[in-house]
């Protein structure tokens, strides 16, 4: 015979599988979700070899572009909303000593710094619109990777970052990176050409199958932060920061 619980054990038994069966779905999607190394997406894309290094000078019409891969986003960082006015292109090349981004950006109105020294790094150039790519060469260091950031009009601002405890954005860190950028006013587009040296990073060197965790961001828009749109490819839920290096997707390098 199997003895019956009083009401009161019920209850109580009752109680503990309402817990578990609660933290179970609580924490399903996040454990699902989550990658090997802490990340928490597998979106993707390719970088392949280019046949040659070259100076970046925004002719993004160049053979080595019409054979990348290219991928577009309009959503804000959040993936909520949809901003198809500032929708982009990017895609990346990448050769034994430099890994390339090319950015087409379409805009409605620009803002910028106007009359100001494009060969200075500018401080707080993410107040104004701008494309930026965040790179680590060594995703098991999660923390820790890389800023560029270009502006319309052909500003610019490379960090080194730490996250943790005690972030620090390293502006006096110095890539050497190069730079162009076109503005087409018709068809309010504007391109950006980059060229990062590995050697600034410390980055080991890129075989075919090496693989980098990233991410690339537009900041767009006049006025204060809430009347901007910002917009990244691979997308970040709480939609506060660009700085969540967990939501890095992964830059995988080809042939």
């Amino acid at each position: 015979m199997v003895p019956r619980l009083g009401s009161a054990a019920r209850r109580g038994n009752m109680t503990r599988l309402i817990c578990v069966l609660f933290w179970v779905f609580a924490t399903l999607p996040a454990r699902a979700q989550q990658t090997d190394g802490g990340y928490f997406t597998e979106i993707s894309v390719e970088s392949r070899r280019a046949p040659a290094d070259f100076a970046p000078d925004a002719n993004l019409n160049k053979k080595v572009w019409k054979r990348a891969s290219w991928v577009r986003f309009s959503h804000s960082m959040s993936g909520e909303l949809d901003y198809p006015v500032q929708a982009t292109r990017v895609a990346s090349v990448w050769t034994a000593t430099s890994v390339y981004f090319a950015f087409v950006c379409k805009y409605d109105k620009l803002n910028v710094f106007p009359g100001e020294d494009a060969q200075k790094e500018r401080w707080e150039l993410w107040n104004r619109d701008v494309a930026e790519v965040f790179l680590n060469p060594q995703p098991d260091r999660i923390l820790h990777y890389y800023e560029f950031e270009v502006a319309p009009t052909n500003q610019w601002i490379d960090l080194e970052i730490t996250r943790g405890e005690k972030p620090n954005h390293d502006a006096s860190w110095n890539s050497g990176f190069s730079h162009a950028v076109h503005v087409d006013e018709k068809k309010h587009l504007w391109m950006v050409e980059m060229r990062i040296p590995l050697r600034a990073m410390g980055a080991p060197e890129i075989k075919p199958g090496t693989k980098w965790r990233g991410n690339f961001f537009r900041a767009a828009g006049q006025g204060q932060d809430a009347q901007r749109k910002f917009l990244a490819w691979s997308t970040i839920p709480e939609g506060t920061t660009f700085h969540a290096p967990s939501r890095f997707g992964m830059i995988r390098f080809v042939d």
